[in-house]
């Protein structure tokens, strides 16, 4: 039974915790509520809380269990069933939001929102399920039938015309067209993504590479649509060039709204120069993301229905790591729930026969695990996936001869964290991710001697479009 001075001594963490809520530092919102639990675990508020900053963090799993641990203090709490809800939207477990959202409607009668989310939710759960139905084991190619040479473009067409090659000139002229908000004529899109879906389909499932001398690598992390800030890169840290390497480590898309034009402009390098611009698969270069966080939506809203599915192709044929200098492993999200795993367990993984990561195996950790820091592996905070520990991380890198693992996948504060004593390097590469997050962006630069140089920067004034613009039901835009 908690006494009087514990009950003040939580309420006054609590709403420290608020405070920083409204601040948007999402992690210091979650431990002041944990402090909070800690003292008088008995408060459903506390975990309803702490479910909040969770979704906010991408956490949909611990946020999922807060809720739950909200309702079975009070099996009456509307705000619990809604974010629960939330929750299970995010990581598409979208009958069990369903069944959320319908108790919020039935407490709250005159509840015009939740109405609302829930029939949107409805209506994702039967395209669902109309997908699964039509679904065939292997598709023909988005290409198919596609006779892009026959593609006429206008003559009053204001922008550089493309040609057989990428040209350094088309590249420039793009950056110019999306800064001003216009689009590429759908022949070069489909030109673009073709040749780099053939480009990279061709390379190992683990790209192996060196940064030789007078060059430099950027390791850049998650870009989610957020084009003004990744030119930011661009501008003080150098454009891709033959000296000056570059390495997205997945997440071009999703979330932000200019995530056609990241595709396009990182698609652009890398046909331009294959060999020294590096493209890593992320978990929102699947399809079953893409259609609930924008992307597909953006796709068909700019250009067309059959662009998604050309980028789709071109996503399940991107490599899923990166090794630098048989040194550091990049790759999206973490290690594995076996310790048996290696680095030729990657190399012999035959990406094309999967093209989708699904629920289980090798590719589905390698874009969505995360780190922790208590030994061992946990469950995932996503609700997708595992976490694994420092124990997990020395083993991993002790028996393939690495410095460290690189990934991404997380939003950091300061835009990259170095943990499980220095083995684990997470780079995240959107600050202010999705207008909401008081968070910065970095890179890593990583010269000839393989040592990792940091860089943070701030977010850059963008259109006013908000994140999510391009998603297909506000039950994604309120996140």
């Amino acid at each position: 039974m908690a006494t009087d001075t514990l009950k003040v001594e939580a309420t006054a963490l609590k709403d420290k915790g608020n405070k920083a809520f409204k601040e948007h530092d999402w992690p210091t919102a979650i431990d002041f509520y944990t402090k909070a639990i800690e003292k008088v675990g008995t408060d459903p508020a506390f975990y309803s809380n702490r479910a909040q900053a969770n979704i906010k963090l991408e956490a949909y799993g611990y946020a999922i269990a807060d809720a739950t641990k909200a309702l079975e203090l009070d099996p009456a709490n509307v705000k619990a069933y809604w974010r629960r809800a939330i929750a299970n939207t995010a990581i598409l477990n979208s009958k069990d939001a369903m069944r959320d959202f319908k108790i919020v409607v039935k407490k709250e009668p005159n509840n015009k929102d939740a109405k609302l989310k829930l029939a949107e939710c409805e209506k994702l759960v039967k395209r669902i399920q109309f997908l699964k139905a039509i679904e065939v084991g292997d598709p023909p190619s988005a290409f198919e039938g596609l006779d892009i040479a026959s593609i006429a473009v206008p003559e009053d067409y204001d922008g550089v015309r493309l040609g057989d090659k990428m040209t350094q000139e088309f590249i420039d002229d793009m950056i110019t067209r999306f800064k001003d908000g216009k689009q590429l004529h759908k022949k070069y899109v489909y030109q673009i993504v073709k040749a780099v879906r053939d480009i990279v389909y061709d390379e190992p499932t683990m790209v192996e590479m060196e940064v030789a001398q007078k060059t430099k690598l950027t390791v850049c992390g998650d870009t989610h649509g957020q084009y003004f800030d990744l030119l930011e890169i661009f501008r003080l840290n150098g454009y891709p060039s033959e000296d000056h390497a570059y390495l997205f480590n997945g997440d071009f898309v999703d979330r932000g709204s200019w995530s056609t034009e990241i595709a396009l402009l990182l698609y652009s390098y890398k046909w331009l120069r294959p060999n020294y611009f590096f493209l890593n698969r992320g978990n929102h270069e699947t399809d079953d993301m893409n259609r609930v966080y924008g992307f597909e939506g953006e796709c068909k809203a700019k250009y067309s229905e059959r662009v998604f599915k050309i980028f789709s192709e071109s996503f399940s044929a991107l490599p899923l790591a990166t090794l630098i200098g048989k040194k550091y492993l990049t790759l999206h999200g973490g290690l594995f729930s076996d310790d048996k795993t290696s680095l030729d367990d990657i190399r012999k993984l035959n990406r094309h026969q999967q093209r989708q990561p699904g629920q289980a195996g090798l590719m589905m950790e390698m874009l969505w695990t995360d780190p922790q820091q208590a030994p061992g592996r946990g469950p995932s905070k996503r609700g997708v996936g595992l976490q694994f520990g420092p124990d997990v991380t020395k083993r991993f890198c002790e028996n393939n001869g690495l410095e460290a693992v690189i990934r991404s996948h997380e939003v950091r504060m300061e835009g990259y964290e170095v943990e499980h004593n220095g083995k684990c390097i997470t780079v995240f590469s959107a600050p202010k991710y999705c207008d909401a997050t008081e968070n910065k962006g970095a890179y890593i630069n990583i010269g000839p001697e393989l040592k990792l140089e940091y860089h943070k920067f701030d977010a850059v004034p963008h259109p006013d479009i908000k994140p999510m613009a391009y998603a297909q039901n506000s039950l994604m835009q309120m996140m």
